[in-house]
């Protein structure tokens, strides 16, 4: 009996170790990303998250810091990025930095154009991610939390009330570079935003793509009983969205499980 058991225990384990090294070709879906060069976070996160069968590219863009000719900068020349993601055959492409895309309305619509025209293939921005995200949970009483300077959180929560959101709260741990926003860990974010609490907000938000926020989401939505998304778990979901995928992923929030 006990011979079987054990037998039974090794299947499961190769199993599981077939799965977990299950190789992702792009069988289904293709996703381009474009990244600002610092950003150590979003490919784990998005690695870790991804469904079977989607693959994910990416190339860089030149960002490190966070003062508003570094944001300027990055998109300078996004046609660069585009022409080397073109290369294989995306069926979406992401551009994927908060700070950037919520720095205007028209500073979005130009990028996504820039890209677009560039690739020829169908462009999202994470901005976008945002608002459709917490729309589909209905969210419209938000915190907000970054690791961004003051006048970044002005631009993005002022993007974000003109797209028709009620900010409630804007919390701040503010960083000067990505490589202080990624030696903020896990369980710091999550005490922090544990401590933003505010009862008349519907939802969270943890922005920024280059922060260690994904693993907390379904911790903080247990202990603050709202809606959590931060901007890689929004930004995953709406491409997958946009592609018609639509598989429940667990383990990172609401967004993501909800089929």
């Amino acid at each position: 009996m006990n011979g079987y058991f054990l037998s039974d225990l090794r299947a499961d384990f190769y199993m599981q170790r077939i799965v977990k090294n299950r190789i992702n070709y792009g069988t289904r879906a293709r996703i381009g990303v474009v990244l600002p060069s610092g950003n150590r976070a979003a490919e784990p996160q998005f690695s870790a998250m991804v469904p079977e069968g989607v693959s994910l590219h990416w190339t860089r863009l030149g960002l490190v810091g966070t003062t508003e000719a570094d944001l300027l900068a990055m998109v300078s020349d996004v046609e660069s990025a585009a022409r080397l993601l073109k290369d294989v055959d995306p069926q979406l492409l992401l551009f994927h930095c908060t700070a950037v895309s919520t720095y205007s309305v028209a500073l979005e619509a130009e990028v996504v154009s820039r890209l677009e025209s560039t690739s020829g293939c169908k462009v999202v921005a994470t901005s976008q991610a945002i608002t459709s995200a917490l729309r589909a949970l209905g969210v419209s009483r938000l915190v907000m939390i970054s690791p961004y300077p003051e006048h970044i959180n002005l631009r993005e929560s002022g993007f974000l009330r003109d797209a028709g959101f009620d900010i409630v709260g804007l919390k701040s741990i503010e960083c000067a570079n990505v490589e202080e926003m990624m030696a903020i860990s896990s369980e710091r974010w999550q005490s922090f935003a544990e401590d933003s609490r505010i009862e008349e907000a519907d939802g969270y938000l943890l922005s920024c793509t280059a922060v260690q926020t994904a693993e907390v989401v379904e911790a903080l939505e247990a202990s603050l009983g709202k809606p959590v998304i931060t901007s890689n778990t929004a930004a995953l979901w709406h491409c997958l969205r946009t592609l018609d995928v639509n598989d429940p992923i667990y383990g990172y929030g609401r967004l993501l499980s909800a089929k």
